[in-house]
């Protein structure tokens, strides 16, 4: 992998942990048949490192997302996080969604605790972690706010922060700014980029956005559609922050654009 130039004074030390997705396939049983969703995958994403993965309907893309976070253990080949075998859900990886899944009763400092459910972690931490990651993610002055009281941003803050609360290695984030105004999201990208930049975590993130997985990403995963498929794996190599206007950047993103346009016409 080719090393993205970054600020030395903007970039935490890396932390974040590495996966391996080795000959992975997973189907599901439809109408008595099985449908194949994913076909052989292959990919290693280094520790600290951010990729996106991108690609039409159908192919999988969230799947995968969910058997990395291990929501499901039905599927052929291996899946590691600095070699060892994912087997279930833990703190070291956090799954950030589309919606946000906030508890509608819960507080947001309710519900950012609530990841610690199941966890031995002390209540005294418990209260300072999410004290921090409620400041960390700018919702200073919501921690007693329900999430009905809060704005599409503002509730996917608080889905990151309770992602972030269980210090993960590595952050799934499926589609996480796919429901968000265009400002909101735009927004919401730098906050990502910063807070990759500031925790040196590895981040794994599903997006229908070519532009925004240029923005983000050092490299950028295209899956074809039915059964998902490693197409291509483009490395993006722009120094962070991005200028979205920049010559490179433009040629990055629409080379992409082509691509994926073929694999939106097998949707």
């Amino acid at each position: 992998m080719t090393a993205i130039p970054v600020e030395a004074s903007t970039r935490a030390p890396v932390r974040g942990g590495g996966l391996r997705i080795e000959h992975v396939s997973k189907s599901f049983p439809l109408r008595g048949e099985s449908l194949l969703v994913l076909d052989d995958i292959s990919l290693s994403v280094e520790p600290g490192e951010f990729v996106a993965i991108v690609g039409g309907s159908g192919c999988g893309k969230s799947t995968l997302l969910r058997l990395l976070a291990g929501l499901d253990t039905d599927y052929q080949g291996t899946l590691l996080q600095d070699g060892e075998p994912i087997a279930g859900p833990r703190l070291e990886r956090g799954l950030v969604f589309q919606d946000h899944r906030l508890f509608p009763w819960l507080t947001v400092e309710q519900n950012i605790a609530a990841a610690f459910t199941n966890t031995d972690v002390p209540p005294a931490e418990r209260r300072a972690r999410v004290a921090a990651e409620i400041a960390r993610v700018g919702l200073d002055g919501f921690a007693g706010a329900y999430p009905h009281q809060l704005s599409g941003g503002m509730s996917q803050r608080a889905a990151i922060a309770r992602a972030l609360v269980g210090r993960p290695e590595v952050l799934l984030l499926d589609e996480p700014l796919g429901a968000l105004d265009a400002l909101t999201r735009l927004h919401m990208q730098k906050e990502l980029r910063r807070l990759w930049l500031d925790e040196g975590i590895t981040m794994l993130m599903v997006t229908h956005d070519i532009e925004e997985a240029v923005f983000l990403a050092d490299r950028v995963v295209v899956l074809e559609a039915r059964p998902g498929r490693v197409r291509r794996i483009q490395e993006v190599g722009l120094a962070h922050p991005r200028q979205r206007r920049d010559a490179n950047f433009v040629a990055l993103r629409d080379g992409l654009l082509a691509d994926f346009g073929e694999v939106e016409e097998a949707r």
